[in-house]
């Protein structure tokens, strides 16, 4: 089974970028994408970003994410 978070590019450097994810910072890779700018929304699997995701998508999953996290609790 695979899992991957919705992130929003911070910076882009090269094919590397900075991405939040819940206020975290990660590196991704972007070598599996092209034209990925800041502001842009991305799914991290593995530290690679592997599809560009609008917006309200990512907020979305988010929300749901946020969700199950305060069920769990």
């Amino acid at each position: 089974m695979c899992l991957s978070l919705p992130a929003k590019v911070i910076e882009v450097n090269g094919d590397m970028a900075d991405v939040s994810v819940g206020g975290t910072i990660f590196k991704a890779g972007l070598q599996l994408l092209d034209d990925v700018k800041p502001g842009d929304y991305v799914l991290l699997h593995a530290g690679f970003a592997i599809q560009k995701i609008k917006e309200d998508e990512a907020r979305e999953i988010l929300g749901l994410l946020e969700e199950m996290e305060e069920q769990a609790d």
